[in-house]
């Protein structure tokens, strides 16, 4: 059976890097292989224990079953799968403050047992609402003594450099961290933050002198081996502990608001529009029963909360404005929802990545759900990025087989500030034809007027 699945079974691409073993699917389900290579690691790991104490506390995926390997592996898990693979660089800056502090805890915990992890990166953690867990079993192994924290610099620009960005310099690291895939280099982050923030003892030890290290000469390299040097694990532990406790305090630089921070509070809606929306959102999660729920253009995280009340178990939302997505990871943490808020750029949605083109998967490869909110979101393609409507629609499709999308007319207050900074090339853009468009497409449920500017709700299904 496990000569099968790993003949048959298509490899994960991006576990293609470690030595210890590589992940696999087949069927739906998701197996790991433990090489000869990890297979002491592992395990240690699982006969004290920790694998199956860290999956009690809700921090690692759990095993499901361990078999012996095929060919040159020792073994093959077959390991709970999540529901959604999400990377740094889409996280909002309080997911990624978050995943930072629960890799600390991780390792904090891992150490009071003698086990330690083997590097730090960030895509070894996922979400499950906004909470994070750990999916790496073989980054685990015994803790040797007096060894330093090898993957300092690691963490340091995958977790602590991103957030430094927004926290000292005003600026998301979402673009960038896609752009180099590996974080914020040491090398960037000291030159970009400002002086007085250099002098301070945390970035220092964690940016500026780790730029030295990483640039000096041959003859600095030599000066600063570690090799024959011992680190005492209370050091290293007082080490994460102070770590933890400047990342925890960090908070976003921009402080002036975005345009879309505090939308749910200021749109044109008055009360009576907006609990239509709300019961015209509530009778679709109802009719068509989605369990899985995309939320494009979720802002604070209004609607996703309303579909998730009216019975779907999982959300995912994406918007472009980080302020918006900062206070919905507080209000999914705050009433413990199902719901994870992300970044996106719907222009420019994450691409396939990295090796060849493969090592981190496109948007359109990882997120597809059963339904679909695209609530004043439209407009923001169509009119100000010249989207064609029924590119749009074809789009929208791709993404769930059913949902609700709403049209915003040129009648609108949005719409026309919009179009009072540019020529109004957009001839065909009226509800009619956006009904037409999206009719030659899809099933049309319903549909119904939901504000005094014309503002249009459709429920709509694939056509079989």
């Amino acid at each position: 059976m496990v000569d099968v699945f790993i003949g048959e079974g298509s490899q994960v691409p991006g576990s293609f890097r470690d030595p210890a073993g590589h992940v696999f699917e087949l069927n739906g389900r998701l197996y790991r292989t433990v090489t000869e290579f990890g297979a002491s690691g592992y395990e240690a790991a699982r006969d004290a224990q920790m694998f199956q104490d860290l999956s009690e506390k809700g921090w690692l995926v759990p095993i499901l079953k361990e078999c012996p390997g095929g060919g040159t592996d020792r073994y093959t898990l077959e390991i709970e799968r999540l529901q959604w693979i999400t990377y740094p660089y889409e996280w909002s800056f309080e997911l990624l403050k978050a995943a930072a502090v629960f890799h600390i805890d991780l390792h904090l915990y891992l150490l009071q047992r003698d086990f330690t992890l083997t590097d730090a990166t960030a895509y070894n953690v996922q979400f499950r609402g906004v909470t994070p867990v750990f999916i790496d079993h073989l980054s685990i192994r015994p803790y040797r003594d007096g060894e330093f924290w090898s993957a300092h610099r690691q963490f340091c620009e995958q977790f602590l450099n991103p957030l430094l960005l927004r926290a000292y310099v005003g600026r998301p690291h979402n673009a960038w961290y896609r752009g180099s895939m590996e974080g914020v280099s040491v090398a960037d982050m000291a030159a970009i933050l400002p002086t007085r923030r250099k002098l301070s003892w945390n970035t220092l030890t964690n940016v500026v002198l780790q730029n030295r290290f990483q640039s000096g000469t041959s003859g600095d390299a030599t000066k600063i081996s570690i090799a024959g040097k011992k680190l005492p694990k209370q050091a290293f532990v007082g080490m994460l502990r102070q770590l933890r406790k400047w990342i925890s305090s960090l908070v976003p630089g921009d402080k002036r608001k975005t345009v879309w921070a505090d939308y749910s509070l200021t749109n044109t809606y008055n009360d009576a529009e907006r609990e239509a929306k709300h019961q015209f959102v509530s009778a679709y999660v109802a009719d068509s029963q989605p369990l899985s729920v995309i939320d494009l253009g979720c802002n604070t995280g209004e609607y996703s909360e309303r579909a998730l009340a009216a019975g779907a178990r999982s959300v995912i939302g994406f918007d472009f404005d980080v302020q918006a997505i900062d206070q919905a990871y507080h209000t999914a943490l705050k009433k413990k929802l199902s719901f994870t808020p992300l970044f996106l750029d719907a222009r420019n949605p994450s691409p396939n990545q990295g090796w060849m083109n493969q090592e981190r998967s496109s948007f359109s490869q990882r997120f597809r759900a059963d339904g679909v909110l695209a609530l004043a979101f439209e407009h923001h393609l169509a009119i100000a990025h010249n989207v064609p409507l029924v590119s749009f629609i074809e789009w929208l499709l791709s993404i769930a087989p059913t949902g609700v999308v709403e049209f915003v007319p040129k009648s609108d207050p949005t719409v026309q500030k919009m179009l009072a900074l540019r020529e109004d090339i957009f001839p065909d853009y009226d509800a009619d034809n956006f009904d037409n468009l999206l009719r030659q497409q899809a099933r049309v449920i319903r549909k119904q007027m939901v504000s005094h500017s014309g503002r249009t709700l459709f429920q709509f299904s694939q056509l079989p």
